[in-house]
């Protein structure tokens, strides 16, 4: 069997709801972190490859809260990837982390 058909991905949008992130020039980061996770979603659906999204819409996953919603889809096992984004401000400008 190829490993590769066993692996399952969560993408988690990092920030969300009451937890902007950090922002610059308009640019908000819990709202490109939902957005770039969507994108990741539909690409691995495309893909046929199985995955989930810890959040859909701009709601507040607090950081006791988020690991367990990440672990609800496929559990903690092996077989289980995290993609967790986040955008981050320095002197530059924004670097984006997954």
């Amino acid at each position: 069997m190829d490993e590769r058909e066993t692996k399952k991905i969560v993408i988690d949008a990092g920030h969300g709801g009451d937890d902007p992130g950090t922002s610059a020039n308009g640019i908000v980061e819990k709202d490109y972190t939902l957005q770039i996770s969507k994108y990741l979603k539909n690409r691995f659906d495309d893909l046929g490859i199985e995955s989930a999204l810890s959040r859909t819409d701009d709601i507040t996953l607090g950081p006791k809260e988020r690991p367990g919603k990440v672990q609800s889809f496929y559990g903690n096992g092996n077989d289980v990837i995290v993609l967790s984004n986040h955008i981050n401000a320095g002197g530059e400008g924004f670097s984006y982390h997954c």
